[in-house]
């Protein structure tokens, strides 16, 4: 059981962060089209692992989608 395990941890394939692969180093809290990408259909912000951002980048995309939620850019709930 274990073997199956690891081979199917083998299989799946290392996501590489979106805005290290796009040279991306400013996320603006104004480009709503690019945070909708990361955020799910109520409007939360997707985990890490769903999303396939790396940990610096993560942080800095959450701060993103916030500061647009203060400035009424991006919704805070939808639904």
């Amino acid at each position: 059981m274990d073997n199956k395990k690891k081979q199917t941890n083998l299989l799946q394939k290392e996501r590489a962060c979106y805005f290290c692969i796009n040279n991306i180093h400013y996320l603006d809290y104004k480009n709503a089209n690019l945070l909708r990408r990361f955020t799910s259909s109520y409007s939360k912000i997707v985990p890490r692992k769903r999303s396939g951002v790396c940990s610096k980048h993560q942080r800095k995309l959450a701060e993103a989608i916030k500061r647009s939620r203060i400035m009424a850019i991006l919704p805070f709930v939808t639904k």
